[in-house]
């Protein structure tokens, strides 16, 4: 049994973090949590009282939220080198938190429905989705990769918000978003992840 176990669904935020565990290449079991009574059943709740996907178990530590999941593994395995040395992770903190933060209460709010008005965007932490979007497309211009030429768990959890957020129109396509992407589509963890991920999925349709 692994010390690293991922609490997931196939068909949720999961699959970022078990790119990030790809990345590192450490070995790690996987506890499929189906949606309903399972996850919102005291067993799980006991793991995550979010009753949410994913959460990251490793020895007696309990890691929950993606960007989290990817910032700490990119600390407890530092051999993987998926987070820049500690004088240069100026960007790497700021735009993962940035992602965490104005980024998906700018998409949720704008799938909702719900647009700030002009005259309280200051009330909120990301003012509009014109702005976070403008904000995300002039950093992911500047460099390949987040922290500038060396591929982080950033990029883990920023480029899988852009890839989905295009895949499902939540997030506007922008040429800079498309290169950026590109970047990391053809990383090996990351097609890893996808094939063990969409096994899965198939598995538990067929199982349901």
């Amino acid at each position: 049994m692994a010390d690293l176990t991922l609490y997931t669904n196939p068909m949720s935020r999961g699959r970022i973090a078990r790119w990030a565990l790809e990345e590192i290449g450490a070995d790690y079991d996987v506890k499929v949590i189906a949606y309903g009574p399972d996850m919102k059943g005291p067993d799980y709740l006991a793991i995550n009282p979010m009753g949410k996907v994913p959460a990251l178990k490793h020895g007696d530590t309990i890691v929950t939220e993606c960007a989290a999941i990817c910032a700490y593994l990119a600390d407890a395995f530092p051999a993987a080198a998926i987070a820049p040395v500690l004088s240069n992770r100026g960007d790497y903190y700021r735009w993962m938190f940035f992602a965490a933060g104005p980024l998906e209460a700018a998409v949720a709010n704008r799938n909702l429905g719900f647009e700030v008005p002009s005259d309280k965007e200051g009330m909120v932490g990301y003012g509009s989705y014109t702005l976070v979007l403008n904000a995300l497309e002039q950093v992911v211009s500047k460099s390949q990769y987040i922290a500038g030429d060396q591929f982080t768990a950033a990029d883990i959890y920023i480029g899988a918000h852009l890839m989905w957020g295009m895949q499902f129109n939540s997030i506007e396509r922008r040429p800079a978003f498309e290169a950026y992407v590109k970047n990391l589509v053809n990383r090996a963890a990351y097609k890893r992840a996808n094939e063990l991920d969409d096994a899965l999925a198939a598995q538990t349709q067929k199982a349901s």
